[in-house]
């Protein structure tokens, strides 16, 4: 087996472990007693693990064992954890269960792109390839449950979570195969976790401030969509089982606009009008989720690739576009804090208490008015970025290689 499918197996398990758990875990939180508040306090374990990886990755993992060793241990560790939280019904214990496990989790996020590029002859071109199938495990776990909770009916089970039992499943799977990837030996010269702080000074451009305010923002909206659209999706008429497969809509679309669109786009229209069509594509999305109709919210949850790939990853290309090469690193350490790390964090509290806000005494959320505040922030946001941004850097095909 060559390293390309090695590495496409290992991105596969990677990604179907968190996409096991995080797109259902609400409905089954919401069924035991938990309010929204809570519930967005053991969604933002994952955020605050990833604000703290660079700390646990880049100074521990890189330094002091070979990579793919560290990825066994923390996978394998991470199985026990996700099963300790599978099995509880309280609040407190299971936060700290579950930040445990993304403690050990977030770090692998950095560590498996890390061995991609050690070992691939040509990782500007070929990575992109193979992270595509990160995507592909998410989709395809989202079916697996939709197929266990189909025959056994494992969604009725209330002193424990399926979800969760899944996700440990795959991480025990992953934890052994990690073993067999390519020796990675640890390098001496690891990124600075506060790399992020040198690139401070590119904020001093209107463009790049501006870009990374509406990044901030519209990062903390987007948690409106992951945290609570389960237990919406059942109250607007789906079918527990399939709620997994039903949000991989949401994944295939991200699939699709990566491959087939996302290139032409930037190429047609370029980098500024690509990422308001990307910003608008979320409030859009959250507006047609006021409308009480499940073929329609489903139909919007494919808004999630426009929004993704046309803001996101254009960001990222943007960002390179915008550092110098020796600000390159530094530049996107700022970007992937300020969304991945502060921008989800803030907003799954943020979520957690506007849920809490738009419930009625008889613990019903109104969601169209719930559903009205990222639409407005996200509005406003694209608002500022048509008027104020005016950057529009070209883009060449090296540019885009990675993607």
């Amino acid at each position: 087996m060559n390293n390309k499918t090695r590495f496409a197996i290992m991105m596969f398990l990677q990604y179907a472990i968190w996409g096991a758990w995080t797109t259902a875990l609400g409905a089954h939180l919401e069924k035991i007693g938990f309010s929204g508040t809570e519930i967005a306090g053991i969604y933002g374990c994952m955020w605050l693990a990833c604000i703290l990886a660079p700390f646990i990755g880049g100074q521990l993992a890189d330094r002091l064992m070979q990579s793919q060793q560290f990825l066994g241990i923390a996978h394998l560790l991470g199985a026990f954890l996700l099963y300790q939280t599978a099995i509880q019904t309280e609040f407190a214990p299971m936060w700290w269960y579950m930040m445990a496990h993304c403690l050990v989790y977030a770090p692998t996020l950095v560590l498996t792109n890390s061995i991609c590029f050690r070992h691939l002859e040509n990782a500007d071109e070929e990575f992109g390839k193979i992270r595509v199938w990160g995507a592909i495990g998410w989709i395809a776990i989202g079916w697996i449950v939709t197929f266990i909770r189909s025959n056994w009916q494992t969604e009725n089970l209330t002193d424990m979570s399926d979800l969760l039992l899944i996700g440990a499943g795959v991480s025990a799977l992953m934890g052994a195969y990690s073993f067999t990837l390519p020796k990675t030996e640890p390098v001496k010269n690891t990124q600075d976790p506060f790399a992020f702080l040198k690139a401070f000074g590119m904020l001093k451009d209107r463009n790049f401030l501006i870009f990374m305010l509406v990044a901030f923002v519209v990062t903390t909206e987007m948690q409106f969509y992951y945290i609570p659209t389960g237990p919406f999706l059942l109250d607007m008429g789906a079918t527990e089982a399939w709620l997994t497969a039903t949000k991989t809509v949401a994944q295939i679309s991200e699939v699709l606009v990566l491959t087939f669109l996302l290139h032409v786009a930037i190429k047609k229209i370029g980098i500024r009008w690509t990422m308001f069509i990307g910003i608008m594509a979320w409030p859009l999305r959250y507006l047609l989720f006021m409308i009480p109709s499940l073929p329609v919210i489903v139909a919007a949850l494919s808004l999630h690739g426009f929004g993704y790939a046309f803001f996101m990853v254009t960001g990222n290309i943007y960002t390179n576009k915008k550092a110098t090469d020796d600000m390159r690193a530094s530049a996107q350490a700022l970007f992937i804090f300020a969304t991945w790390g502060m921008g989800n964090y803030l907003g799954t509290l943020f979520t957690g208490y506007m849920w809490d806000t738009f419930k009625t005494p008889a613990g019903e959320t109104i969601w169209w008015q719930f559903f009205l505040v990222p639409a407005s922030l996200c509005i406003i946001m694209g608002l500022i970025f048509f008027l104020f941004f005016r950057d529009d850097p070209e883009v060449t095909e090296e540019d885009l290689k990675s993607v």
